[in-house]
């Protein structure tokens, strides 16, 4: 990892002032103003959409602004490319990730700026250079591993090590924690801190307040594009944060729900996966309530639900739906069987970006007659469907045809959630719901959550984020190296004793 020995200069390391861009249609940016100095972890804050992701993008070099200055180390730059930011020491690390899958993750490290001397690869010293890099920074990482063959969270780790392979004096980091285990958060919160005594400028966007608290010195809000204030991280409260950030005050982050647990929905027995990723595992949903599932990334929670829906394949145990036993689950049959599922990778799994929220909202009810009669949709009744169920769920701005992937986070996830609204449905699996959408968001996905419940449908949720998943379930498993650890209720439902789970050595049945 090269840090930039460079003179720290007597102003800010990076200065944006004026700074707007617009796209069709849309003011992305309304005369922004931002200061990061040396040494500072300067966090960005807003709902999505607010023009946080469009800010980061023209510091990195990705949009030219329309208007506005740039200084950074204390000279005026223009014309900024991805290639120059990367140049003069900017380094960015994007929700999307910039990896070529079919590489291995040295490869793509030294993508752009491969050793070589006399037009020969010097390719034992890229593994040198990233293997020891990779060690510096603690990750569980082999640099000989295609990137198709690793697992998200190992991914982000790859793109991290990516940003700082070459020299850094300014680090940005969208959401960098969204995929990783609390012990890789861990050391990413320690390379933070070693960077910041060198003097290196972060830029860190997140919506978790405990990493605000954590890391950060300063916070600049963004609401509609627009320069809202900086505040100090360690004077400001929770509550001021997000009532600059939403322009309205917001009292309870967490809807009260009224769960009536009524009959087993869902009934999960002696499951196991053909990758072990899940084993011998018990389980149970009742309609009426939210079923929660906690645990470390990797522990097997995301797989369960995923192989109740059909995508990954079980090898034995049995699933039931509403009494009945489920064979051979498929994600076609499990949608006929009422059960609908919302992927925590909206991109890759959840929405194809390039088709219009219309079509990425009906895709699962092309099966129906309301919708398709001989193979042949019903375009009028597509149409005026979707629009209602968009505007119930308040999509902004609620044009249907836009694009999926002109959107931001949470409008992303109201699209997947308009798929529940469009037929009958009785069972819910959210994997990750809150995973990259803003409080605002969050706020009504819960809403929907409760109004789902309170009808009396099941609903499972598998959340890395510990207050959401005790906070909305009625009851809670957690899960430990691919079994369950253990099954809360009521006043046995506390963080510390899911804590307890999560580390316990021997695994002991806690069945209540």
């Amino acid at each position: 990892m090269d840090v930039a020995t460079d003179q720290t200069p007597a102003g800010p390391l990076l200065a944006l002032r004026g700074i707007s861009k617009r796209f069709t249609g849309i003011r992305a940016l309304d005369r922004v103003d931002l200061d990061v100095h040396a040494g500072e972890l300067h966090v960005l804050f807003g709902e999505n959409g607010a023009g946080k992701s469009t800010l980061i993008n023209v510091v990195s070099g990705t949009f030219a602004s329309d208007e506005g200055t740039m200084h950074f180390g204390g000279e005026e730059v223009r014309h900024l490319t991805p290639q120059r930011a990367r140049a003069i020491g900017i380094s960015p690390v994007f929700q999307e990730f910039s990896l070529v899958p079919s590489l291995t993750v040295e490869e793509n490290l030294f993508l752009g700026r491969e050793v070589t001397s006399g037009g020969v690869l010097h390719a034992r010293e890229m593994r040198k250079r990233a293997t020891a890099l990779i060690d510096e920074l603690g990750f569980d990482l082999d640099p000989s591993q295609r990137v198709d063959d690793l697992s998200r969270a190992h991914q982000q780790m790859a793109e991290i090590a990516k940003a700082l392979l070459g020299r850094v004096r300014l680090l940005i980091l969208d959401e960098p924690t969204a995929s990783l285990t609390e012990r890789e958060t861990g050391r990413l919160f320690e390379l933070i801190a070693r960077l910041k005594n060198q003097d290196v400028g972060l830029i860190y966007v997140s919506h978790r307040m405990r990493e605000i608290r954590a890391l950060a010195d300063r916070v600049t809000i963004l609401r509609d594009g627009r320069h809202i204030r900086t505040l100090d991280a360690a004077t400001s409260t929770d509550g001021e944060l997000v009532e600059l950030m939403t322009g309205r005050k917001i009292d309870l982050l967490y809807p009260t729900i009224m769960h009536k647990p009524d009959k087993v929905m869902v009934d999960v027995e002696n499951l196991t996966l053909a990758d072990g990723s899940v084993r011998d595992v018990n389980f149970h949903a009742r309609a009426g309530e939210i079923t929660g599932i906690a645990g470390l990334v990797g522990c097997g929670k995301s797989e369960l639900i995923r192989a109740i829906y059909g995508i990954e394949p079980i090898v034995s145990g049995m699933v039931r739906i509403d009494g009945l036993p489920y064979e051979f689950p498929a994600p076609r049959r499990s949608l006929k069987h009422g059960i609908a599922y919302f992927p925590a990778n909206r991109v890759a799994e959840g929405l194809a970006l390039s088709r219009p929220i219309r079509e990425n909202a009906s895709m699962t009810v092309l099966d129906l007659p309301a919708f398709a009669r001989f193979g042949v949709l019903r375009q009028a009744a597509e149409r005026i469907k979707i629009q209602g169920v968009m505007e119930a769920l308040q999509l902004r701005p609620p044009n249907i045809e836009r694009t999926a992937g002109a959107l931001s986070g949470g409008n992303r996830q109201k699209v997947m959630l308009g798929r529940a609204l469009t037929r009958e449905l009785t069972v819910f699996l959210f994997d990750e719901p809150s995973v990259g959408i803003d409080v605002g968001a969050k706020l009504e996905v819960y809403e929907f959550m409760k109004r789902l419940v309170e009808a009396g449908a099941a609903v499972i949720v598998v959340s890395s984020e510990l207050p959401e998943v005790l906070a909305l379930s009625k009851r809670l498993y957690v899960m430990h190296h691919g079994r369950i650890a253990a099954e809360l209720a009521d006043a046995e439902k506390t963080e510390q004793n899911v804590l307890a789970s999560f580390f316990r050595e021997h695994l002991v049945a806690e069945v209540a």
